[in-house]
C-alpha cells in the first residue's frame, strides 16, 4: 500500500435512483428505460468529472443501480461499493471507496444509542415536561473505516440522510381525522414540526455516538451527507459543537470532538459564500455538508490532514426537470485534503 499524501471524500444525492419499472414511494412504475440510462449517464459524468477517493451517496433503492453508475463512468474496477448486501425496495444511504482503502466492513446503524434520551421536566417553572419518543434514524446511518497510509491512523466515516423539510404526512393519524375539519387547518405547521423534532433527534443521537468516538483521542472522523438543513442551522450546530474557528497561527486550535464545515473553511479563502447545494421555492441552501473533526482542521495542534479546497457541482440545480435531464435535485460537494501534520 502506497503511502498517500492526498485523500478527498465526496458526498452526493442520487434523487431516488432505482431499477426501471420498480416503485418508489407512491410512483407504482417508478423510473422507465430512458430516464433510467439518463440518470445513471448524468451520475457517472460527475463520478469522472470530481473524481473522488471516497463517496457518499443518499437515496439508493437498488445496489445494482450503484454498479450501473460505477460500471457506466469506467470505475467499477478501481472501487469497493458500500451496500446492503442484494439491497432493493428502500431507500438507503451507500458509499464507494478506491480499492485498498477500506478497513474491515461496513456496518448501517439503524437504532439511536440504547441510553438516548430526549426528556426534561423544564428549566424553571415556567417550562412544562417534554418527552420524545423515537429510537431511530429515517435513514440508516452508514458507517465505514478507511487507512489512507499503511501506518497512518484510520479514518471513520459516516454518511447519513437525515429526514426533510418537508412536512410529515398527518393526514392518516386517528387523532387527525377524528377532528379533520381543524386540523386540516394545521397540517402544514404540525407536519412540519415532526419533521423539524425527528431530524433534530436524528442529529443529536448521531452526535452522541460521535462524542464516544472521538472523545479524549486524536482519531480522524468525516461525515458526509444530506443533512436537510443549513450550515448555521440548529442541525448543524448539534453536530459540529459549533467550534471556535482559529484565523490565524497554525497549530494552536482545535476542539477535541467539535467537527468543521468544510463550507466555512472553503469560506475563509473565498471572497464571498457563493455555496448552495439545494433550490426550493427560489431559496438557496447548502444541506449537503461534509464535517471533518479537527484532525482536518488547519489550525489545529493535532491536525494531521490540511484543508485543500472544496469544490461544488450545482450548475445543473437551474435546471426546472431533473428528471428530464437524469440530474439530481442536490448539488454534489467534494472536498480535498494533504497529508501534513502539525509540527
Amino acid at each position: 500500500m502506497a503511502a498517500r499524501t492526498k485523500i478527498s471524500f465526496a458526498t452526493c444525492n442520487l434523487y431516488n435512483i432505482n431499477k426501471p419499472g420498480l416503485p418508489i414511494y407512491r410512483d407504482t412504475d417508478g423510473w422507465n428505460q430512458a430516464d433510467y440510462d439518463k440518470k445513471v449517464d448524468w451520475t457517472a459524468s460527475v463520478l469522472t468529472e470530481l473524481k473522488s477517493d471516497v463517496w457518499g451517496f443518499q437515496e439508493l433503492w437498488h445496489h445494482q443501480a450503484l454498479q450501473d453508475v460505477f460500471i457506466s463512468a469506467g470505475l467499477d474496477s478501481k472501487y469497493q461499493l458500500l451496500v446492503p448486501e442484494n439491497h432493493s425496495g428502500k431507500i438507503v444511504c451507500a458509499g464507494a471507496v478506491r480499492n485498498n482503502l477500506l478497513v474491515g466492513q461496513p456496518e448501517w446503524i439503524n437504532k439511536f444509542p440504547p441510553d438516548f434520551r430526549l426528556i426534561s421536566g423544564g428549566d424553571d417553572a415556567q417550562s412544562s415536561n417534554i418527552s420524545v419518543s423515537i429510537n431511530k434514524f429515517s435513514r440508516p446511518v452508514l458507517h465505514f473505516k478507511i487507512r489512507p497510509r499503511k501506518n497512518g491512523k484510520v479514518i471513520s466515516v459516516y454518511v447519513v440522510h437525515f429526514k426533510s423539510k418537508g412536512p410529515t404526512h398527518i393526514h392518516r393519524e386517528k387523532w387527525y381525522k377524528d377532528n379533520n375539519e381543524y386540523y386540516s387547518k394545521h397540517r402544514i405547521s404540525i407536519g412540519s414540526a415532526i419533521s423539524t423534532i425527528r431530524r433534530t433527534a436524528e442529529a443529536s443521537a448521531l452526535r452522541m455516538m460521535l462524542t464516544d468516538e472521538m472523545k479524549n483521542n486524536s482519531n480522524p472522523v468525516v461525515v458526509l451527507g444530506d443533512c436537510n438543513d443549513s450550515q448555521h442551522s440548529n442541525t448543524l450546530n448539534i453536530l459540529t459543537e459549533q467550534p471556535n474557528y482559529l484565523l490565524s497561527g497554525y497549530s494552536k486550535g482545535g476542539s477535541d470532538t467539535s467537527l468543521y464545515t468544510v463550507e466555512t473553511l472553503q469560506e475563509y479563502r473565498s471572497l464571498r459564500d457563493i455555496y448552495y447545494t439545494h433550490v426550493f421555492k427560489n431559496t438557496h441552501e447548502s444541506l449537503d455538508q461534509i464535517l471533518v473533526s479537527q484532525e482536518f482542521y488547519d489550525n489545529s495542534k493535532f491536525r494531521l490532514w490540511a484543508f485543500k479546497g472544496m469544490d461544488l457541482h450545482n450548475d445543473h440545480l437551474h435546471l426546472k426537470d431533473h428528471k428530464k435531464h437524469g440530474s439530481s435535485d442536490h448539488g454534489v460537494v467534494r472536498a480535498k485534503f494533504e497529508y501534513r501534520p502539525a509540527k
